[in-house]
């Protein structure tokens, strides 16, 4: 609602979008909510919260990969270095998180690929809608695109028939921060950085996320980070450094 407010404001309709674009808008579109961000709820439903910030670690090396294969970036000592490297960052953090690799969270653990599967994609096919019609018109264009064909899929999930009144006030807030923060201006910032930069150097910030979790539990609820974290946030570090070198 926020992007589809904000394009009526600033007068940006659909019939200005060229006939060739729309393809890649509902492929976008599609990308983003019903496969993307459903998987990666699904997939926590099956495994836990670290291997699931390990599997979107992996992203910058399916961009890198991604890219590579459709010619859009140079593959470089230093990109592929540094992506390693992150990659190697963000497993010595989440050791102590519960990263587990049980085969009871395989399920879990294969829809987290699979969503930071397509986040890799989203991030390399969006470049170059962003960069054409604008971060936030083509992150708007891609979350209403999305919504669309999410709703007959959400209307036939259980949980569309569950009253908004069962939901505390915690739970709502959590929904706020994820449609206003995450989604609203993450995504947009996403796609701002990408008209900015490569598609790959982008994606390895992903990595830096474990690392401003356990920041932020210190400086809000005091815990005092590990051995294991400075370490491994060092290392990750060092991994976007050498990333953005390349």
């Amino acid at each position: 609602m926020a992007y589809a407010s904000w394009m009526l404001l600033r007068r940006q309709p659909f019939f200005r979008i060229e006939r060739s674009d729309w393809p890649m808008l509902l492929m976008l579109g599609i990308i983003n909510i019903p496969m993307n961000q459903l998987m990666f709820v699904w997939g926590l439903r099956y495994t836990t919260p670290a291997d699931a910030s390990l599997a979107y670690a992996l992203s910058p090396a399916f961009v890198l990969v991604i890219t590579r294969v459709l010619g859009h970036e140079v593959l470089t000592r230093a990109k592929v270095y540094g992506i390693i490297c992150a990659l190697a960052g963000t497993c010595i953090v989440l050791l102590e998180k519960g990263l587990s690799f049980r085969s009871e969270h395989l399920m879990g653990n294969v829809i987290e690929l699979c969503a930071s599967m397509s986040w890799a994609f989203f991030t390399v096919f969006g470049r170059r809608m962003s960069i054409k019609l604008g971060a936030v018109y083509a992150t708007g264009l891609s979350m209403l695109i999305g919504t669309i064909v999410y709703l007959p899929l959400y209307a036939a999930l259980p949980v569309a028939h569950v009253p908004p009144s069962v939901l505390s006030a915690d739970q709502w807030g959590g929904l706020l921060y994820l449609g206003v923060v995450t989604s609203g201006f993450g995504f947009g910032l996403w796609y701002y950085l990408l008209t900015k930069m490569e598609a790959s150097k982008v994606a390895v910030f992903n990595n830096l996320q474990p690392v401003f979790t356990t920041v932020m539990s210190f400086v809000l609820m005091g815990i005092v980070p590990t051995p294991f974290f400075v370490v491994g946030g060092c290392v990750v570090l060092l991994g976007v450094f050498l990333t953005q070198r390349g």
